[in-house]
């Protein structure tokens, strides 16, 4: 699916690339570090990395959980050996449970809850902040668009970073971004085991992006035309989207504003960034 008005995909290609070399050399920094789950959006900040960086300069971080498939660690090595970028395997099963039986207390009723995921989440954050400390490095952050708009991200976990690569991306930009990757580099760079996967953030048993949120294809198009279009929610209504749909949508980004304020600084490609200019880079 493609967003109206359509984006050139080379020109963002192009903008992100200096974007990161330029931050980069700014900030007199060489090395990026990014946790990689598998997914789409941590392959295409990935690729992106190589691109601006080198290969030599790009480490990637798994962290497989309990709750991860087999595919999210072999997709990830696929990714690095195709990118060319070291990587290390740091399973946070370990960290995760003796965290959580430190904070027995606090989920005696025995029921699963949110506060388990964010946990993990944070885990992350964590391990890759202290490679990058460790290292002298900087951690890209993999967040897109529409998962900022509707708070599917943790602060202080997920959404850490010294710079969100494509944030300002929403997501049926970013598989678009990622087959033009391979159109330009004239091989598979990103796995199309990770191109077709339905996305998942693999934080419990059988998750999906859409047990919290509607399908992209559905949602993408309702935020676009809510944010970058700046149309009213029965404006969006009357373009015969059904108005449950952008009634949810609407409740989720307003519940989400309070996180947009706390994210790092986002390289911006359009004209309507999530955050304010001083974020803007």
């Amino acid at each position: 699916m493609i967003l109206e008005p359509h984006i050139d995909i080379a020109s963002v290609h192009e903008r992100l690339v200096s974007k990161i070399r330029g931050y980069f050399a700014g900030a007199g920094k060489t090395k990026a570090v990014i946790g990689l789950s598998g997914g789409i959006d941590s392959a295409i900040v990935a690729a992106l990395a190589v691109d601006a960086l080198g290969a030599e300069n790009v480490h990637g971080i798994l962290m497989p959980s309990s709750f991860s498939s087999e595919g999210s660690v072999a997709d990830s090595v696929a990714l690095a050996k195709n990118l060319g970028i070291r990587y290390d395997i740091v399973p946070i099963a370990p960290i995760y449970e003796q965290a959580m039986a430190s904070m027995a207390s606090f989920f005696t009723d025995g029921q699963w809850s949110v506060a388990q995921e964010n946990l993990q989440a944070r885990l992350r954050g964590a391990i890759l902040m202290t490679w990058s400390n460790r290292f002298d490095a900087l951690l890209l952050n993999t967040s897109n668009k529409s998962e900022l708009f509707t708070g599917y991200g943790t602060l202080y976990g997920d959404l850490c970073g010294a710079i969100m690569v494509i944030a300002d991306l929403y997501k049926v930009q970013v598989y678009e971004l990622s087959h033009y990757v391979n159109r330009l580099h004239g091989k598979e760079m990103i796995p199309q085991a990770i191109l077709t996967k339905a996305p998942s953030a693999e934080l419990r048993p059988n998750q999906k992006d859409t047990d919290s949120l509607p399908a992209y294809e559905d949602l993408d198009p309702v935020l676009h035309a809510l944010c970058e279009e700046e149309l009213k929610p029965e404006d969006v209504v009357a373009r015969s989207t059904d108005a449950a749909l952008v009634e949810r949508i609407v409740r989720l980004k307003r519940g989400a504003a309070f996180k947009a304020m706390q994210i790092p600084p986002v390289l911006t490609v359009g004209s309507h960034p999530i955050v304010p200019p001083f974020k803007q880079i």
